[in-house]
């Protein structure tokens, strides 16, 4: 395969059926782990992410999409600071659920759809800005879900890409992969009652490409201007691209 391995998954169907079901079991208890286990950086994560497209956003006309938004954390993150109305994808359905209250709640205006980031219901080129937090590592293929954006970004839109990373420090990487492995699906399996949720997260990340072979990933789908940067000692890498004005 050349996207997520989830265990007994035999091929891109079976793993994206497999990701689709988990996330609808741990939906309910999804922010309350993600804000423990990451001490709440997830939050920082997100503002930084949302401070370093605003110049996308600031546009009046800008069209902005979220993909794999689940609870819509980052979706509304975005919508604070955009000057346009936001979309947010996702292909499991009760995560759109959660963030569809959310969005109620919050008296928000952010639209949402379910669709498989693979296969997007949209015109190429419609898009200035897509970003996407924590869902790219689970794709059942990478290059065709880079490239899938890339069809629909206009010349010059822009990608962001927010994901979990290997720290290049060998000593701080080794105390966050024991953090990952032996911690974290510990506390995350009790809040979600999804221990394989929380086995697959650190595994997905191990095998997870390094941010420097995202990057060339990110190029070969036709975009440019490629840059990455590691965020809290490389748990996080922040990458950002711009379709090619002659693409």
């Amino acid at each position: 395969m050349k996207g997520t391995t989830p265990k007994g998954a035999r091929n891109e169907q079976e793993a994206a059926r497999w990701v689709r079901q988990m996330f609808g079991r741990v939906a309910p208890r999804y922010d309350l782990a993600n804000h423990l286990l990451s001490f709440n950086m997830d939050r920082y994560w997100r503002a930084h992410t949302v401070k370093r497209v605003r110049t996308v956003l600031d546009r009046p006309a800008a069209r902005v999409l979220d993909l794999c938004c689940g609870t819509g954390d980052l979706l509304l993150a975005l919508e604070r600071r955009a000057a346009s109305v936001v979309l947010g994808s996702d292909f499991c359905h009760p995560m759109l659920v959660a963030a569809q209250r959310k969005i109620a709640r919050r008296g928000a205006t952010a639209v949402t759809f379910e669709a498989d980031a693979l296969r997007l219901p949209l015109r190429d080129r419609s898009l200035d800005l897509v970003t996407i937090a924590f869902g790219f590592r689970n794709l059942a293929n990478y290059q065709a879900g880079l490239e899938e954006i890339a069809r629909v970004l206009a010349p010059g839109g822009v990608l962001a890409i927010l994901e979990f990373s290997q720290p290049p420090n060998p000593a701080f990487a080794a105390l966050y992969n024991f953090y990952s492995r032996r911690v974290l699906p510990r506390i995350g399996g009790a809040l979600s009652g999804s221990p394989d949720a929380y086995t697959y997260l650190p595994e997905s990340v191990r095998k997870f490409p390094t941010a420097a072979d995202l990057a060339s990933r990110m190029r070969a789908a036709g975009l440019d201007a490629v840059e990455f940067e590691y965020l809290t000692g490389g748990i996080v890498a922040l990458h950002l691209g711009r379709k090619a004005a002659s693409t």
